[in-house]
């Protein structure tokens, strides 16, 4: 697709119908923000274990000392043995942790598979960010990023099994399928709370990529060319 052509002064007017549109975005950006700021939160009371890279860790251990944790819920597929490509565009454009630290706030990947595939896997793609594994507990199943329901009704993006059939995202029902999300912690003390979970199209906000592709004529181009795993591209 080629942009059409006009002269610089139509191309100014359009230009500016656009930016009133933008700056509504921004604000009713800002209140969903301030809104999930107010959202009340849920203590955990359940004790969690994960593999760590330095051995077993609680849920309240991923916080490294800080007040606030985001866990990226990792798509494992247990066919390949490998990361979805998906969640790793996702890991592709995690920024510097430093930045994240400053403001009290800790980042972890989490997946459903064993820390030694995890392991492989990170080294394969070149990332530092912690990744824990919550293989054998049931982490993943109460953040419904694992369906099966012979532990619990399977549940995504605050769906039941009849909603998501019904919206044409069966593919979801098949017991042992992990999916994506992320979901936020809050530390008071040695108390851990719940504030905030996100799947489907939530997670977006976290991909540079988008953003970027966002502000081009040919957009994100996903059903042209699905994303690959970085060192899968012709030209890596």
């Amino acid at each position: 697709m080629t942009p059409q052509v006009v002269t610089r002064d139509e191309w100014l007017a359009r230009r500016l119908e656009l930016l009133t549109h933008e700056k509504d975005l921004s604000r009713a950006r800002d209140a969903v923000a301030e809104r999930r700021r107010e959202l009340p939160a849920v203590e955990i009371d359940k004790d969690y274990l994960f593999d760590g890279p330095n051995g077993k860790a609680s849920l309240l251990d991923l916080f490294e000392g800080r007040r606030q944790l985001v866990v990226y819920h990792f798509m494992w597929l247990h066919d390949a043995d490998e990361g979805c490509p998906s969640c790793s565009l996702v890991a592709d454009n995690i920024g510097h942790l430093a930045h994240l630290h400053a403001r009290d706030t800790t980042l972890a990947l989490v997946s459903r598979a064993p820390l030694a595939s995890i392991e492989r896997f990170r080294t394969r793609m070149g990332w530092t960010v912690p990744w824990y594994s919550s293989h054998g507990g049931d982490f993943n199943y109460d953040f419904h990023v694992t369906m099966d329901s012979t532990v619990a009704p399977i549940q995504y993006n605050y769906k039941d099994a009849a909603t998501l059939d019904r919206e044409g995202m069966g593919y979801l029902l098949q017991d042992g399928r992990d999916a994506h999300g992320l979901s936020v912690f809050f530390r008071d003390g040695d108390r851990v709370l719940h504030t905030y979970s996100s799947y489907g199209r939530g997670p977006d906000m976290l991909l540079g990529t988008y953003h970027y592709l966002d502000l081009t004529p040919l957009g994100r181009q996903i059903y042209v060319n699905e994303f690959r795993h970085h060192d899968k591209y012709d030209d890596h």
